[in-house]
């Protein structure tokens, strides 16, 4: 029996779901009768999962969700407004093949930055590389980030990344160099990769909230004209799941 002179080779050649396949299955009675092309089929079908899944943790580690939301686990009962058709939808990922963009408003408590983890989940279930960040500590670091001369390289990695979830957009004013930043974030994107947007301001106030109307008008019509959106309601789900408890 050749076993381990076919696992070295195996692991040598990075077939490591294999290898772990065919030490588990080795001698097994649920493959003794099993053809050859069959056995081999198994396999392969195990390094394909291997693969899959590993590459999946590296997006998730890479996209830094701030919460463990998968699409299974979305609350369609909550009274909030949630479109479940909407969601359903969203979640194939045309939208993100066709980047576009969504943004996500609601009061707080509502879970619009859960809901923009799950579909941040499920963006990395289809290969898309995802980033998470919250819109004021963004700028803040990007306001280190020039003065250390690395501003550049953040904003190239920005532009890059398939989807970019901007949670929390609108929770405080701009400043220029904060306009002048999203301005060239959202251009490098704009009809090349897709933006998620959270914020507690409905959309008719994101102009005031930009602050300076020819930079406004500009980022509103990079980020909103082709966006889909989701417009949450109701009271706080951290409110109600507490009395719920109590």
């Amino acid at each position: 029996m050749l076993s381990h002179p076919t696992l070295d080779q195996m692991n040598a050649l990075g077939l490591h779901g294999m290898a772990k396949a065919f030490t588990e299955l080795d001698g097994g009675d649920q493959t003794a009768g099993l053809r050859h092309a069959e056995w081999l089929a198994l396999l392969l079908d195990r390094e394909a999962v291997h693969r899959h899944d590993k590459r999946l943790a590296t997006r998730l580690s890479a996209a830094k969700l701030r919460h463990q939301a998968t699409p299974e686990d979305i609350d369609y009962r909550a009274p909030r407004g949630l479109d479940r058709r909407m969601i359903e939808e969203l979640l194939k990922g045309d939208w993100i093949r066709a980047h576009e963009n969504l943004a996500i408003i609601g009061p707080t408590g509502t879970g619009k930055s859960w809901l923009g983890c799950a579909l941040g989940h499920k963006a990395c279930r289809d290969n898309h590389s995802v980033l998470y960040v919250r819109a004021p500590k963004l700028f803040d670091d990007l306001a280190m980030a020039h003065a250390d001369g690395s501003a550049g390289r953040r904003l190239k990695a920005l532009g890059a990344v398939q989807l970019l979830i901007l949670d929390d957009w609108g929770l405080s004013p701009l400043d220029d160099q904060g306009r002048h930043d999203l301005l060239e974030i959202l251009e490098d994107r704009y009809g090349r990769r897709s933006t998620l947007v959270t914020s507690q301001l409905p959309v008719a106030d994101w102009h005031a909230a930009i602050g300076q109307t020819t930079y406004a008008d500009a980022i509103l019509d990079r980020l909103v004209h082709n966006a889909h959106r989701i417009e949450l309601s109701g009271d706080s789900l951290r409110r109600t799941r507490r009395s719920a408890k109590a």
